[in-house]
């Protein structure tokens, strides 16, 4: 499970703890009336009908809440489900009325803050109402023989106490997480504009270096197809350019392709840094003073870009720090972050497996696991000389 599968469960236990509570209000409620001598057995038994069928809604309205829908029609029921049991029960603020609250803690996720202020407004009207009609019967005035005027002062100020605090505590759960959520997509998108930009990079290369050349090459082509009746000679010729032409065209391809493996160390440190730091990701590159030796920093390049991308694609780091450092018998890379995820030390794709080819061509190695203390390292070993 990664990291913004993790952050839904988390979010979605939150919500759903509410309706848990439910359940403990419930059986203490029923505990005190049955001590109490006061319990209706019928009317009980028909209140925990209504609150399973309430109980057994809840998870599916949260889950089409954290998939950004709206499940009016469930919502709707749960309502008529939930005032049903408290009405049965009796709409105590701290009973059978706290089916309605919890109700109300999942009936305001995902609509607007006017909505939400509407239906908290209408949940406590109807609640204070209902309980004043059965006020003889609240747990309240049982236990402190309360006049009806206090009775209806306490419920009204229970029952406004919950409708102002619970919408808006689960609602900026809902908040954060799709917050979260959209951040996640955020970051996956700019990786994928980052891997779509360098093969821009990349084909606009090969076009400036070989485009022209086979364009000439189609147009001497068709020239000498033409010739080949009439002039022979000119025939051969152009062919004979041809041929230059071509050899000049691979040349330059090869060119193009060495270029592109073979990086530049302190272009790539800066790109990679940039693409941190707008991803969100603080970036550390510490350096030796010294030049590198011959033919490490393209190695090295190389690495660097594999690991950072690495870091955008599967993790959910918020620090990244690169350090290089060499002796006479070796030189090293790390790649440290703190975003740890589950599949990372495994499966890192295709881009760890050319990295340690490209390593081991040159007599290096390459290791990548979690740390042990939420963070994650990769580290790139080579020998000196290079063997390659």
């Amino acid at each position: 499970m990664n990291e913004i599968d993790r952050a839904r469960r988390y979010t979605w236990h939150v919500l759903i703890s509410g309706i848990a509570a439910t359940w403990v209000v419930i059986a203490i409620s029923i505990a005190v009336r049955l001590d109490a001598g006061r319990l209706d057995w019928g009317r009980t038994a028909l209140a925990l009908i209504a609150a399973i069928g309430f109980t057994s809604l809840c998870p599916r309205v949260i889950r089409a809440v954290l998939d950004r829908r709206y499940p009016t029609g469930l919502v709707v029921v749960a309502a008529v489900l939930a005032l049903a049991a408290a009405v049965l029960g009796g709409p105590d603020p701290t009973a059978w009325g706290f089916v309605v609250v919890a109700w109300l803690s999942i009936a305001t996720l995902h609509i607007s803050r006017r909505a939400s202020l509407l239906v908290a407004l209408g949940t406590w009207l109807v609640s204070v109402g209902v309980s004043a009609l059965t006020w003889q019967d609240n747990l309240f005035a049982v236990g402190l023989e309360l006049t009806f005027e206090e009775m209806l002062f306490l419920n009204t100020l229970v029952y406004g106490v919950f409708c102002a605090v619970v919408p808006p505590s689960n609602r900026l759960w809902v908040w954060i997480w799709m917050l979260a959520e959209e951040a996640h997509k955020g970051r996956e998108a700019h990786t994928k504009l980052a891997l779509a930009e360098e093969r821009l990079r990349f084909a606009r290369d090969l076009h400036d270096l070989v485009g022209h050349q086979l364009s000439a090459i189609a147009v001497k082509t068709e020239l000498a197809v033409r010739l080949s009746d009439v002039d022979g000679d000119a025939a051969r010729a152009e062919m004979a350019e041809v041929n230059t032409l071509t050899r000049k065209a691979l040349k330059e391809l090869r060119q193009a392709v060495r270029g592109y493996r073979e990086l530049d160390l302190a272009a790539e440190l800066n790109s990679v840094k940039g693409v941190l730091e707008a991803a969100g990701v603080r970036c550390t590159v510490r350096l030796p003073y010294r030049e590198l030796p011959s033919g490490v920093a393209p190695v090295f390049a190389y690495a660097v870009r594999e690991a950072v991308t690495n870091v955008l694609k599967h993790s959910t780091a918020t620090f990244c720090e690169i350090t290089i450092r060499f002796t006479e018998q070796e030189a090293e890379l790390s790649v440290r972050n703190d975003g740890v995820a589950r599949r990372q030390a495994v499966d890192l794709g295709s881009g760890l497996a050319g990295m340690s080819e490209r390593l081991g061509a040159v007599g290096g190695a390459v290791t990548a696991a979690p740390t042990g203390q939420g963070q994650f390292l990769l580290t790139a070993v080579v020998s000196l000389p290079l063997n390659g």
